[in-house]
């Protein structure tokens, strides 16, 4: 399994080795001790796994759970390809608003490590891309908040599209300074804590 730090701290990116033969593929994508070693986590306790399938030009995100209770992510991408981003959203961290981007694709079954209080989304780059979460907690719609992929403070490269599909919700998000101002940004050492408390 080879890993790589993104730049938003605690994010960390992970290719297992894909083994080939005339079936076809097999992947680990998540391990305990990659996870263990790499992002210092000894258990990923996993409460809930989903699933989306978005066509191309699909955007989703940036998400993230309120803090507390936090959640911290597991993702991977299973077939399909998609550009990933992570958004610092930790007030108090030492990356906070910084972003990072990677691409996910069911060809290479990399997968993303994001602790609690990191915001998460991505842009369909094909039709059919089909997104795996693994999540430390179930999903509460009361505790789920969005920040504007569109936020032009952030200015994520996302596809110049004119024909970006996004739902009213995430159209409709705030901006980081709209969420700051709110006071609706995770405190970086309560995320911390909600990610150790696993």
């Amino acid at each position: 399994m080879r890993t790589r730090h993104l730049d938003v701290e605690g994010v960390v990116e992970f290719s297992p080795e894909i083994h080939r033969d005339l079936r076809g593929t097999f992947a680990s994508p998540f391990t305990r001790e990659a996870l263990a070693t790499h992002a210092g986590q000894s258990v990923f306790p996993a409460a809930q796994l989903s699933y989306s399938t978005s066509r191309r030009g699909t955007v989703r995100g940036i998400h993230f759970t309120r803090c507390p209770p936090g959640m911290a992510k597991y993702v991977c991408c299973l077939a399909g390809d998609a550009q990933d981003f992570v958004v610092d959203l930790r007030k108090g961290s030492p990356t906070f608003g910084r972003w990072d981007t990677t691409r996910l694709s069911g060809t290479t079954m990399r997968a993303l490590y994001l602790p609690a209080g990191v915001g998460h989304g991505f842009a369909a780059v094909s039709d059919g891309t089909l997104i795996a979460y693994m999540t430390s907690g179930d999903y509460v719609p009361a505790h789920e908040l969005a920040l504007s992929l569109l936020d032009p403070e952030l200015a994520l490269p996302l596809p110049d599209r004119p024909d970006l599909v996004l739902s009213p919700r995430d159209r409709a998000a705030p901006t980081l300074k709209e969420l700051d101002e709110q006071g609706l940004l995770p405190d970086y050492a309560e995320a911390r804590g909600a990610d150790r408390a696993r």
